[in-house]
């Protein structure tokens, strides 16, 4: 794998694991100067973003890089000059080959780009997003809201896991927006973001000019809400700029990855403002929707690979856009690179080599990461009690070393104090009959495996 290959793999990892907004800040213009003996030297623009990619992605762009090549030890960072070429494609032209045009070269960064005044990125559109069964309600909300301005759906609540294609679809409402009432105030902004200011506008004593600036919006749409369960000055803050834009009715979407009653440590009265319009979910794609998003993306990016190539990468990414996006990203570099077509079984073996090996799991990694999502104690786990906020941890967790770990009842009723199998198989079937019934209990145990299973 060559240094332009290899960096090009670590970006879409890294894509996957930071905000868009961010991954466009500091990973821009970056490129891999050179590789010896271990040591990565990254190329970027200035000392800012030098010092900030030590400080603030150092393991993950490690982690990243390692990924793909067990040979790197460790990444240092110089200062150069950007080049001036296409995003993830910092190479000379390659040796008899003519430049390829414009429009079949990998999308430039400024495609990245958000707008200063709204905070969209322009290639978010309803005409880009693909609609199947598992976001049609979603879609069809969004589209709705934008004939719509606060008066149907207010607030516009979606939710769902990530990498299902949420921010697209609220940005692209925030753009058809735009399109159609250029004169309107349209901000996106993330729940980081939000906080941020306000806790500058604190430090700064100037909540009274930042209160005017939201209130000025004729839509506001915030992604990824459920961040706001981790302060209260950035909740506050949310519900009285809620309540200003509401009552003049101004629009408000919102996002995040669970529905409101699934968000910890949110105000009531907030929550209840969240669920007062229209709550749609976006789900896992089905086979057909993900080959059908492969298929756009690759008009997109006016390169096909064959079909056969499409339909195994659909087969085995299922519940991620953004990954199915990465590996055809990867698949599409490696043929420019190469200069012809893969076939099946170099697919194949570029994927698994880029893949994340499944994560075994511990008893002991389940059993810490239920408690810690249920905010109790490990060892309350193990008592005998019967107390409410303890009982339903404690099924789950059994619940998951059975599906999860493959425990058999006896083993699972030692872990837990020496109890009867009994009672193991009972809170298992308990847990089984709830989750059709109770969605608040199937986002918590989802949540849970998320944090099971991430790298």
């Amino acid at each position: 794998m060559t240094n332009e290959e290899l960096w090009m793999a670590a970006l879409n990892e890294i894509e996957l694991e930071v905000s868009r907004a961010n991954f466009v800040t500091w990973f821009k213009n970056t490129n891999i100067a050179e590789c010896k003996e271990g040591i990565i030297t990254v190329n970027v623009p200035n000392t800012f973003i030098k010092e900030w990619l030590e400080d603030k992605y150092q393991k993950l762009i490690l982690k990243s890089l390692r990924n793909y090549s067990r040979e790197v030890r460790s990444v240092s960072y110089n200062i150069a000059a950007p080049a001036n070429v296409h995003f993830n494609a910092n190479r000379p032209p390659l040796k008899k080959q003519k430049p390829a045009p414009l429009s079949e070269t990998q999308l430039e960064f400024k495609e990245f780009q958000d707008n200063n005044e709204t905070g969209l990125n322009p290639r978010y559109t309803f005409d880009s997003f693909i609609v199947g069964t598992f976001n049609e309600l979603a879609h069809a909300a969004s589209v709705a809201v934008t004939k719509n301005i606060g008066t149907l759906y207010n607030p516009l609540f979606i939710y769902g896991g990530v990498g299902l294609g949420k921010t697209h679809l609220i940005q692209a409402a925030g753009n058809e927006i735009k399109k159609n009432n250029p004169a309107s105030k349209v901000k996106y902004v993330t729940s980081e973001k939000f906080t941020s200011e306000v806790v500058d506008a604190i430090q700064k004593n100037e909540m009274a000019a930042l209160k005017i600036k939201y209130r000025e919006y004729d839509v506001l749409i915030i992604d990824d809400v459920q961040f706001f369960s981790r302060t209260v000055q950035g909740q506050e803050q949310l519900f009285h700029t809620f309540n200003a834009l509401y009552n003049n009715n101004k629009q408000i979407v919102l996002s995040a990855d669970r529905p409101p009653r699934s968000i910890g440590d949110i105000e009531e009265r907030l929550r209840s403002r969240f669920e007062g319009g229209i709550m749609t979910d976006v789900s896992e794609p089905e086979y057909e929707s993900r080959l059908a998003i492969l298929n756009a993306k690759s008009a997109a990016k006016n390169h096909y690979p064959a079909k056969e190539i499409l339909e195994h990468i659909a087969s085995n990414i299922k519940n991620n856009i953004r990954e199915l996006e990465g590996a055809l990203t990867l698949v599409i570099a490696k043929e420019k690179l190469m200069g012809h077509p893969l076939n099946l079984d170099q697919t194949r073996e570029i994927l698994n080599k880029n893949s994340r090996p499944k994560k075994l799991l511990t008893a002991t990694q389940i059993i810490k990461t239920v408690a810690a999502s249920y905010n109790i104690e490990e060892k309350s786990l193990f008592e005998k009690t019967r107390k409410k906020e303890v009982v339903r941890p404690r099924q789950v967790a059994m619940y998951l070393l059975r599906e999860d770990f493959n425990g058999s009842y006896p083993y699972i009723g030692q872990k837990f104090g020496g109890r009867d199998h009994t009672t193991v198989i009972h809170s298992y079937e308990k847990i089984i009959e709830d989750l059709k019934k109770d969605e608040r209990l199937v986002e918590e145990i989802k949540k849970i495996r998320e944090a099971l299973y991430a790298n």
